[in-house]
């Protein structure tokens, strides 16, 4: 397809369903295509990202790629090829070569390498495990047509072809000396060049390194492949302190923004190239393409989860629990339509709200009690009564946290120096590029390490996002200004993992790290005890033993939580006294909905990892009931590509009988069974032997589940998955899919029907949610499934199966903000100044607004009711003119220009806006007349402010077409000649 190529939309449309391209409502992956008007959206099998093709009548206007996350465009292109799934053509099967001219130079690195490599790729084939993924829910007749699209003759051209091939081109082959292959008119080239030195992180070597090669009229360039990496390498260099370094920087030492595999010194161009990851012993990354497109999946997941459907429960703050009865258009007086959202409640009587009041509006959300919520009724007060009664409750539960985390803020802790040398020299080491989260958490912890209040931060990263090095990062500066760090960690295994990956980070820098748990030998944890009390040990890792009465500090700085929910009551007691003047930073996957809910109202300061390390992929889960087929295929597949699996069973004496299927159906497969009542030098035995790969399976309980970090492990099977929580198979699934393999996980439970609603939706949610970096989202499910129980104790779960989740949440918020505004008003002095509570000349919550104008996104623009509800919601969010021109420039890009019913729509959000600024409560357009309803309480100290001064002299400005008046107890400002929107918002800003 070309720009200004004629072509009906109609027309294009039919074809790419006849090329098996499905037609969606939005495109997110391969093999789709939406049509919206005049747009065309296309996601071709051959391209990275998808096509958006505008037509102006039957021509094509633009074409530009877009972005599956946000779905806006990116690239102009002037044609393209949308090419369809080739697994469902017939075609012949030839090499790649095949389509080169005669005339290619084909360049091999060793060209016997790569013939074996075909060969044996030809021989293997593929798995029964990849078969099975593909057929996973499919019909039989789809399975016979998967097991033939998937047989290698239908795939993969044979080694003889590729090789007669190779035969007709002129080759060039890279060899070491001496080893170059035997031909007749072979031409040898000689390259006077060398490997880049090996430094091993050794500043002075690198640095003598450097001086030698420049004095020598050497010009170095050193490749880096991010910016903040570059950075690092300058600080790096600037601290060297040597004249003939610091002169050359910029001139004949060069950083540049790029990488290779591996450095190298060219002697005829006096050239040298060193690469940061071979300087600093890290592994070379390839970038994937895929991870745009994958996270793009990923948010498209959760707007999906969230729509809403006719006859699902929502809840609507002043009127209460009803059922949606859909988007409905209900004609204007003033002509035409205007949509709104149609609830319905006891009786069958229907509300109909305007799509401006969404923010009132949310999804019924608590426990699964398997019975629907009763729904309110309206005119008797019950809801509002309901309401106050929790907010009396929560007040009440949440006053002695808030003292805490008050008091907290008011402690005078140790303010940490800005970061030096070394810090950077440590981060710069890190084996993988920081994801943009990872970076931000970073500079969070930091930020509040440096200053004068103790820190109290959680960060909520999935599984293997790295949040230990996060810990490493933070405790590192702590040690640098002196100070000691307590990693305080669940299990023992765990606390040896943990001292491996900090004994090594931080191996060539001056710092002693130590653990303590029960597998060390009383000898052991006295020497760890005298080294904290003396102030030898500068980091210690270590269970609940390390906040026991006999550990005596030197001087604690530090306190890192790992996994805070799995502490008990007792632990979280002493850790609680502890940490009133001490830094405190807690990391979890799944935190307890406890420990979420606190971070989300802002009691303590949260950083939320989503993003995935590159080269990761999501965990193909799959629910399944017990089958030793799938095992031994699980297990087979797993040790052909020199994997290891995790199984995990809740029961310990199952564990021998499982042992004995695996052996029974795959008999050269190395088991070893660990759980917890094993003695701890024998369990950790067999953890480091099934680290070091003298098993292939590790049979166990959840004692895999608390951060076991083995990245050769990519499938883990739980059987009776059931009997598990949430929290917990997410952290087990978390054990497998550390590297870049693809992962597996099997949960293994009685048929669907067998389970309780409970654990049914448990299972369901984790099999949604596999997607990377879902934790935080399966921490906010969990709060569904298991209720307000665990939030703030139990008697506030009739609260919420009355009132539903995001209405509790809300008055959780308020009765928060009003105790902070009360009771703690000189604690939280600084925050009611800076925040949202009390600022400036905002004496309201919110400013309702009513029209009778016609206001909304027709069909015709945007024909799906669920997407015209997910605009109408993000409108309804938008706070500041950058949010809303964004969001105008988003739906014009998707859906063409706007209507004039749109335009109008969008200009609502400033008026709302501008009406909190006027201490309006509420604002009504109807027939031409706008009424401006102000702060009830009569004896506000807005009626003597600037803000309403303003608004009198408008209105006495204006005789003609204003009017004052005081309407029971509300004070009313009347203007006449508004007939729009766009002209309210005029008169709005002219009284500012």
């Amino acid at each position: 397809l070309k720009t200004s190529q004629t072509i009906d939309i109609t027309d294009l449309g039919h074809r790419l369903r006849d090329l098996n391209f499905a037609e969606v409502d939005y495109v997110y992956e391969p093999g789709q295509f939406a049509i919206r008007g005049s747009i065309l959206d296309v996601y071709s099998y051959s391209c990275e990202l998808p096509f958006r093709i505008d037509f102006f009548g039957d021509e094509i206007d633009t074409i530009r790629t877009f972005s599956v996350e946000d779905q806006l465009s990116l690239d102009k292109k002037n044609q393209v090829e949308i090419v369809p799934e080739l697994a469902s053509l017939e075609t012949e099967k030839v090499s790649f070569l095949h389509f080169l001219p005669d005339d290619a130079l084909i360049v091999m690195k060793d060209k016997r390498f790569v013939l074996d490599i075909i060969q044996r790729t030809f021989n293997d084939g593929f798995s029964s495990q990849a078969m099975t993924e593909r057929m996973d829910g499919a019909t039989e007749l789809e399975q016979e047509r998967i097991r033939k699209e998937m047989s290698r003759e239908n795939v993969l051209c044979k080694p003889t072809v590729f090789a007669d091939e190779l035969a007709r081109f002129q080759k060039m082959t890279f060899t070491k000396n001496g080893t170059s292959e035997k031909a007749c008119d072979n031409a040898t080239i000689s390259f006077h060049t060398k490997p880049q030195p090996l430094f091993h992180k050794n500043f002075d070597v690198l640095k003598q390194s450097f001086e030698d090669e420049l004095l020598q009229g050497y010009r170095i360039y050193i490749l880096a492949d991010s910016d903040k990496q570059q950075q690092r390498l300058r600080d790096i260099l600037n601290d060297m302190s040597s004249d003939v370094v610091s002169d050359k920087i910029g001139d004949n030492l060069v950083a540049v923004n790029r990488t290779v595999h591996s450095g190298f010194v060219d002697n005829d161009l006096k050239v040298c190239v060193f690469t940061d990851h071979q300087i600093f012993d890290r592994f070379h990354k390839f970038n994937l393409s895929t991870d745009k497109a994958r996270s793009g999946k990923m948010a498209l997941t959760m707007k999906e989860i969230q729509e809403m459907q006719p006859g699902d429960f929502l809840v609507h703050v002043d009127l209460g629990i009803g059922k949606f009865g859909g988007l409905i258009k209900v004609p204007s007086p003033q002509g035409g339509y205007q949509e709104v959202i149609r609830i319905i409640y006891q009786n069958n009587d229907k509300v109909d709200v305007s799509i401006h009041s969404l923010y009132k509006i949310s999804k019924y959300r608590a426990a699964d009690s398997g019975e629907p919520p009763r729904l309110s009724t309206l005119g008797t007060g019950a809801w509002e009564r309901l309401k106050e009664r929790t907010k009396k409750k929560i007040k009440d539960i949440a006053r002695d946290l808030i003292r805490l985390y008050a008091k907290r803020r008011h402690e005078k802790g140790f303010a940490f120096s800005p970061d030096n040398f070394m810090q950077h020299e440590l981060e710069a080491s890190f084996l993988y590029e920081d994801t943009p989260d990872q970076l931000k958490a970073t500079q969070d912890i930091k930020a509040d390490m440096e200053r004068a209040v103790p820190m109290d931060r959680l960060v909520c990263g999935d599984v293997g996002f790295g949040k230990t090095e996060l810990a490493v990062r933070a405790a590192f500066k702590a040690a640098c200004d002196g100070k000691q760090t307590a990693v305080l960690v669940p299990t023992t295994v765990l606390a040896y993992q943990h001292y491996q990956t900090f004994k090594k980070r931080l191996r060539d820098f001056p710092v002693n790290v130590e653990y303590l748990s029960r597998a060390r030998t009383p000898k052991q944890a006295k020497q760890v005890m005298e080294g904290l009390e003396s102030g030898r040990v500068d980091i210690v890792i270590g269970t609940h033993k390390l906040i026991g009465k006999s550990v005596k500090w030197h001087d604690l700085g530090l306190l890192i939580i790992d996994e805070e929910q799995k502490f008990g009551v007792s632990t979280k007691e002493k850790l609680r006294k502890l940490k009133t003047n001490v830094d405190t930073l807690t990391m979890s996957a799944t935190p307890i909905p406890r420990t979420l809910q606190f971070s989300l109202m802002g009691a303590r300061d949260m950083s939320i990892m989503r993003t995935p390390p590159p080269n990761r992929y999501p965990i193909h889960t799959e629910l399944c009931t017990f089958s030793h087929e799938i095992i031994a295929d699980a297990i087979n597949f797993e040790m052909s590509r020199s994997g290891q699996v995790f199984f995990v069973s809740d029961r310990i004496s199952s564990l021998p009988h499982i042992a004995e299927l695996i052996h029974k159906y795959v008999p050269d497969c190395r088991v070893a069974i660990g759980h917890g009542q094993m003695p701890p030098e024998q369990l950790e035995k067999i953890i480091m032997g099934f680290i070091n790969y003298d098993y292939d399976v590790l049979l166990s309980t959840t004692i895999v589940e608390n951060g076991v970090d083995i990245s050769n492990a990519n499938t883990i099977i739980v059987n009776d998955a059931h009997h598990f929580g949430l929290s917990d198979l997410h952290q087990m699934r978390g054990r497998v899919g550390r590297s870049n393999q693809k992962a597996f996980c099997y949960l293994m439970a009685p048929p669907r029907s067998a389970l309780t609603p409970e654990a049914r939706r448990r299972l369901e949610a984790l099999e949604t949610f596999s997607d990377l970096g879902s934790g935080f989202n399966l921490a906010m499910q969990d709060l569904d499934i298991r209720g307000a129980g665990n939030l703030l104790g139990s008697e506030q779960s009739g609260f919420m199966e009355d009132l539903g989740y995001e209405t509790y949440q809300k008055i959780l918020n308020q009765a928060v903000t009003e105790l902070k505004n009360d009771e703690f008003q000189d604690l939280y002095a600084d925050d009611i100044k800076a925040g949202r509570e009390v600022s400036g000349d905002e004496f309201v919550e919110d400013c309702a607004v009513e029209s009778d104008l016609p206001m909304f996104f027709p069909d015709t623009y945007v024909p799906t009711s669920s997407e015209r509800m997910l605009l109408y919601r993000e409108l309804d969010n938008i706070s500041d003119d950058d949010s809303l021109k964004a969001y105008r420039h988003r739906i014009v890009d998707r859906f063409g220009p706007v209507p004039r019913e749109g335009e109008e729509l969008m200009q609502v959000v400033l008026v709302r806006r501008l009406g909190r600024k006027l201490g309006c409560e509420k604002i009504i357009l109807r027939q031409g007349v706008m009424s401006m309803q102000f702060v009830s309480n009569q004896s506000s100290a807005f009626y003597q402010s600037k803000t309403f001064g303003r608004i009198i002299k408008y209105v006495m400005d204006n005789p003609h077409r204003c009017n004052f008046k005081d309407n029971k107890g509300h004070r009313l400002v009347k203007i006449s000649n508004v007939p729009s929107v766009t002209e309210a918002v005029t008169v709005l800003k002219s009284m500012l």
